[in-house]
């Protein structure tokens, strides 16, 4: 399975659902919090293509976007895919 990886904070409802889908899958994610870590927000901004909202979310070295990206790529039948 890929590194998957999530920019987050604890404040963000989208985040706990991105995290949730993942959890659901089996799916072990890393997990960045840029409130904890906000020299860490320039790094998202930039691999996200200046994407300034959480959660940001990257499988291996694709950049999926936001929750509603990654719940998309669900609907579609591509997520499970992309994690293979």
């Amino acid at each position: 399975m890929k590194t998957v990886e999530l920019y987050t904070s604890p404040l963000c409802g989208f985040c706990h659902s991105a995290k949730r889908l993942l959890s659901q899958k089996g799916v072990s994610f890393s997990e960045i919090n840029i409130l904890a870590q906000p020299d860490r927000k320039g790094e998202m901004i930039k691999r996200a293509n200046g994407g300034r909202t959480v959660p940001q979310i990257f499988i291996g070295d694709i950049h999926v976007g936001g929750c509603d990206d990654l719940f998309a790529l669900d609907r579609a039948g591509k997520l499970d895919k992309l994690l293979a």
